[in-house]
């Protein structure tokens, strides 16, 4: 049975929301769940943005019962987004998109049914030479230097040109795209970065229908569902948004632990615990999303002894539901229970791909520079605010230079 609620309501009074959003916030959200845990219980009341209040899922049992559940939970926001004002930080990340992440019954089934069906395409065996080809250039520009900022020089411009790759998309084109999604992620010009990214697609449409390849961009024009050009657009958004912040973010938070836990940084190449074993311990402890998954009830409903709001988002916390109490067996070796690729009829279709190209990212940086070590005590690294990415500001290195191993 589940404890006596605190109040009949996730949401009683706007001093009772947790923000989400506060540098606070991003700097230790792990105490900030405990201490949601001790006073709310499995569900705690938050802002998401300024004015803008959500329900927070912390227990685990609950959350797989949400997201196997779309018929009460569905993800289409359409009548929440309709109270919410144009300039809201966090719109462009949640408003409704005819894709498979923001619908929900039919709609949900047909998109999904595209996005796999591409993503399935891609060669994982030919993804391996790509990283490869990728990740050595990028280490060679700063193995040199003996320091670097593993974020800004590797972790993302490697999951930048990974998509690009799998998406057929052109550098030029892509440039835009990720300057496009960084504006609608950080919220500094949402509006502004939603219209360059359809502008954007749409060039990398065209292109394609004219050259197709063997890409994810090529199967979803060639799909027999057909997607109008609004529909390919936004699938290719939702391909972006997962496939450039989300990975990136998963580098480096495993490059972190990795350099910083001695059951790895004692030896890097040659320790007991693999690459693998790190990812999916970041899956669990720090996951790239740590807070998504979002869904709104079309009638109030009641959960744990709280009454969820109508048409309100109801946020589901991969990262604190992962370390909850109830169901932490505290093994996370081997361990893949986790939420971080969420679970039911939305779970994330790329997690091989996006396996992939964070274990091999990860081992081509360790194999170049095995005596790297953080330029900073790790408590000194900057955690960037907002509700939904667990990501670090910049992520410094030091290690001894050394001749770039590819000359051209």
């Amino acid at each position: 049975m589940s404890s006596v609620p605190h109040h009949s309501s996730p949401v009683d009074t706007d001093q009772d929301l947790v923000p989400m959003y506060s540098p606070e916030f991003a700097a230790d959200p792990h105490r900030a769940y405990r201490e949601m845990r001790r006073r709310y219980g499995a569900v705690a009341p938050v802002e998401l943005a300024p004015g803008v209040p959500a329900t927070l899922v912390i227990g685990y049992r609950n959350a797989v019962r949400i997201l196997n559940d779309p018929e009460h939970f569905p993800a289409d926001p359409r009548t929440w987004q309709q109270t919410i004002s144009a300039e809201c930080p966090v719109l462009p990340i949640l408003e409704w998109r005819p894709n498979a992440l923001r619908s929900a019954g039919a709609e949900h089934a047909r998109y999904r049914q595209v996005i796999a069906d591409s993503i399935n395409g891609v060669d994982l065996h030919a993804l391996h030479a790509t990283v490869e080809g990728i990740a050595v250039p990028l280490i060679d520009a700063f193995r040199e230097t003996g320091a670097a900022d593993l974020i800004s020089q590797y972790a993302f411009p490697l999951a930048f040109d990974a998509i690009n790759a799998m998406l057929g998309c052109p550098p030029e084109i892509g440039q835009r795209v990720a300057s496009a999604t960084a504006a609608i992620f950080e919220g500094s010009d949402a509006a502004q970065g939603n219209g360059m990214l359809s502008e954007a697609l749409g060039e990398l449409i065209t292109r394609k229908r004219a050259e197709p390849g063997d890409d994810i961009t090529t199967r979803l024009l060639q799909h027999p569902t057909k997607l109008d050009e609004s529909e390919l657009i936004h699938q290719l958004v939702i391909l972006y948004g997962a496939g450039i912040e989300p990975q990136q973010n998963l580098i480096a938070n495993t490059l972190l632990l990795m350099l910083t836990d001695t059951r790895f940084a004692g030896d890097v190449l040659g320790g007991s615990l693999s690459t693998r074993d790190a990812i999916d311990e970041v899956l669990f402890t720090d996951p790239p999303l740590a807070n998504f998954c979002v869904s709104y009830p079309r009638h109030p409903i009641l959960l744990d002894g709280l009454w969820l709001p109508a048409h309100e988002p109801v946020v589901i916390s991969m990262s604190a539901c992962n370390n909850d109490p109830a169901i932490s067996a505290g093994q996370l070796t081997g361990n893949r229970s986790h939420l971080a690729w969420s679970a039911g009829p939305h779970a994330c279709p790329a997690r091989s791909a996006a396996y992939l190209i964070a274990q091999d990212t990860i081992d081509q940086l360790l194999d170049a520079l095995p005596d790297m070590q953080l330029a900073v005590p790790a408590a000194e690294l900057v955690w960037r605010p907002g509700p939904f990415h667990r990501a670090l500001t910049a992520l410094p290195v030091v290690f001894p230079s050394s001749p770039p191993q590819h000359v051209s």
